[in-house]
């Protein structure tokens, strides 16, 4: 026999073989199981499923508690005598102690004429230890298991009478669902994730198997997998929204709600369900919210402005404010994390592959929660100042990789970008507020020009930066300094006329504000116009135009020493010998050590002039290197011509012969095409784009 609260059957639990199976095992064992996770991830479904199957194998009752729709009266240490049928017990064990109180008030009790009697009456008593004593030995009798069900409105107090009922009686077993874990000692927890969405090899996970179960419950033709997968990537595998969006089907199509759902959401999708909280995500959501301090209340709002996951310094750029202090945010993050509003997506402590630095923990706002904070911070009229917060702390990230990006590890460089790729490009592509605001977002383009331009991703930068320069028309240095990187993106992906025009106004600009480092840099993009072009003369005048600069900043764009190299490239099929020196003097001026974006091209070069002057085992040596210097930064259009370059060579070094055409060598920039035609180079593209 099972006592539970209600008697409605329990739904199919889908994917939880695993935590299934976890739960069972520590059932067996353990005194105190803990079921926790995030609103909707089914904890109740998966505490029933495991006691039903429990006390089917093994006998006895579950005697369960719920505990945030259940109480109607008292605490749950009554509610749980009430269920057991121990009721009668409280009144027995709590007159005595009542009576005395009555008798003694002791020091500091309040007169008994006159006095505000509403705390007196109203105030809970919870029960003594012969009520609880009586409660264990009737579990133990009954072989009873005990259920407290969503523990999260009376933590605390959920907590104590645990602690309580295993001080007098040890072997008892009890089962607690909560957002958060009680903190005992005995606690055994059990964290539910989301259902996945999809397996490897692209196999359909247990999600889309659930919303496919769900969708043939509602009487519609067979859903498409492709529909179902999109729908569960959108939804992130919650066990509850998915159960919403699936009763959405009786007024739109799967179509329909695969479109919606990816641009506004699930929040407000409604259904049946056994509890008002669970009948929409807002619902759910709004049910921990109001369990939250004022602060961390604050925090969960702010830090929705934040697309992508997010370590404790941007977390506090966002947050802090005159009502938030700084040092209150990672507190508040942890409150957060441990209530389940809040993954921590990378724990700290670990080691940066490249530097060795300790790593911050990482954290993520799932998109429920990110879509309910973003309501509140939007109704308490601090999006606004949120948004601006944010993308001047992505302007500060920019900044900093591009710093790193000129110092000794380029890779921590490329990392970082990385890490930070859809807050970055949320900063990007957000409609700014104001022209300020536009500047703001335009710097963090112009500050990103290794990534768009060293690192392969010319196509996205180019987007940004045409769009970004609509927005911000005024005359700044800043302005002349994205007009020659749009015009140098433009110059790699060979858009020839488009260049010309961004390069001429960059050069008016350039001359206005008296930039001698953006003149040089306009005359290095014209060396690749030139080189593009096939006028091997004219890029080399260019070239040597820029390398005669002496840079003031070193942290922006390519500087003399990557002039010197790409002269070096243009040299290596006319004169060995100048080329060579180009080469040399390009990593003689380097910045510093860790410059593999030189580095590879200066290999690049000289393999291109061994090669076009009969030494081709030297060229493979150089283009070898040439390949790993640049997989560190990545640029697949680099690694594409240099592996064709090294696959030609190898064959030239094994037969002994010269390749043929190897006196007119292909370079990286063209790929050659069928019948001889070079095709334009590509752009490379994000993961999924």
């Amino acid at each position: 026999m099972t006592a539970w609260a209600d008697h409605r059957p329990l739904p199919g639990v889908v994917g939880r073989a695993v935590e299934h199976e976890q739960v069972s095992g520590l059932l067996n064992g353990a005194s105190l199981v803990t079921l926790t996770g995030a609103a909707g991830v089914g904890k109740s479904v998966l505490a029933r499923a495991v006691l039903e199957e429990h006390t089917a194998r093994h006998g006895g009752t579950v005697i369960r508690v719920g505990c945030w729709d259940g109480l109607a009266e008292g605490g749950p240490a009554e509610a749980l005598l009430r269920a057991a049928g121990q009721a009668d017990t409280v009144c027995r064990d709590t007159a005595r102690p009542l009576a005395r109180q009555a008798a003694d008030p002791g020091p500091g009790a309040p007169p008994p004429v006159g006095a505000d009697r509403t705390d007196a009456t109203t105030a809970r008593t919870p029960p003594g230890g012969t009520a609880l004593a009586a409660l264990a030995a009737h579990c133990r009798r009954q072989r009873a298991t005990v259920l407290l069900d969503d523990c999260d409105p009376v933590l605390a107090e959920c907590a104590q009478l645990v602690r309580r009922l295993l001080r007098a009686d040890p072997s008892l077993r009890i089962v607690a669902t909560a957002r958060g874990p009680l903190g005992l000692a005995e606690e055994r927890v059990v964290d539910l994730a989301p259902l996945p969405v999809t397996l490897g090899e692209g196999i359909a996970g247990p999600a889309v198997e659930l919303l496919a179960t769900r969708v043939a419950g509602t009487g519609t033709a067979a859903a498409a997998p492709e529909l179902l997968v999109t729908v569960c990537q959108a939804l992130e595998g919650s066990p509850l929204a998915i159960a919403l969006a699936a009763h959405q089907l009786d007024r739109m199509s799967l179509p329909q709600l695969a479109a919606q759902v990816g641009t506004d959401g699930p929040l407000f999708y409604s259904g049946p369900a056994a509890t008002v909280r669970h009948t929409s995500l807002h619902a759910a959501q709004a049910a921990g919210y109001a369990l939250c301090s004022p602060t961390d209340r604050r925090v969960w709002a702010r830090l929705s402005v934040l697309p992508g996951d997010f370590d404790p310094w941007l977390a506090g750029c966002v947050c802090t404010s005159s009502d938030v202090p700084a040092a209150a945010v990672d507190g508040a993050l942890e409150r957060l994390r441990t209530a389940s509003v809040v993954e921590r997506v990378r724990d700290a402590g670990g080691a940066h592959e490249d530097t060795g630095a300790a790593l911050p923990p990482r954290y993520r706002l799932p998109r429920a929660a990110r879509d309910f904070g973003r309501t509140q911070l939007r109704e308490a009229g601090e999006e606004s100042a949120a948004l601006r917060r944010f993308r001047q702390a992505c302007a500060a990230l920019a900044a900093e990789a591009q710093i790193t990006w000129q110092g000794p590890n380029q890779q921590v460089a490329v990392r970082l970008v990385e890490d930070e790729r859809a807050n970055l490009d949320a900063a990007l592509t957000r409609p700014p507020q104001d022209a300020e605001d536009a500047l703001g977002a335009l710097e963090i383009a112009v500050s990103l020009w290794f990534h768009w331009a060293a690192c392969g991703f010319r196509r996205e930068g180019r987007a940004h930066l045409d769009r970004l320069l609509l927005l911000s028309r005024d005359d700044t240095a800043l302005r002349a300094r994205a007009l020659w990187l749009a015009g140098y993106l433009a110059a790699q992906e060979e858009s020839l006329a488009a260049a010309e025009v961004l390069l001429d106004e960059a050069w008016t600009a350039a001359v206005m504000h008296a930039d001698s480092d953006g003149l040089a840099r306009i005359a290095h993009a014209h060396g690749v116009l030139e080189l593009y072009r096939g006028n091997t003369a004219a890029a080399v005048a260019c070239l040597e135009e820029a390398t005669r600069h002496r840079s003031r900043d070193p942290w922006f764009g390519p500087g003399p020493a990557h002039s010197w190299a790409l002269l070096a490239i243009a040299l290596a099929p006319l004169d060995a010998e100048r080329a060579r020196t180009a080469a040399h003097r390009a990593w003689e001026t380097r910045h510093c050590d860790g410059d593999f974006w030189l580095y590879s091209t200066v290999l690049y070069a000289r393999a291109m002039t061994e090669s076009a002057h009969g030494k081709p085992t030297a060229a493979l040596r150089a283009c070898h290197k040439a390949l790993v210097a640049k997989k560190l930064i990545g640029d697949p259009l680099f690694i594409a011509g240099v592996r064709n370059m090294l696959a030609g060579l190898r064959r030239t070094v094994r037969g002994g012969t010269a390749r043929p055409g190897a006196e007119e060598e292909t370079p990286w920039w063209q790929r050659g095409g069928p019948g001889g035609r070079a095709r334009p180079f590509f752009s490379r593209l994000r993961a999924g784009s």
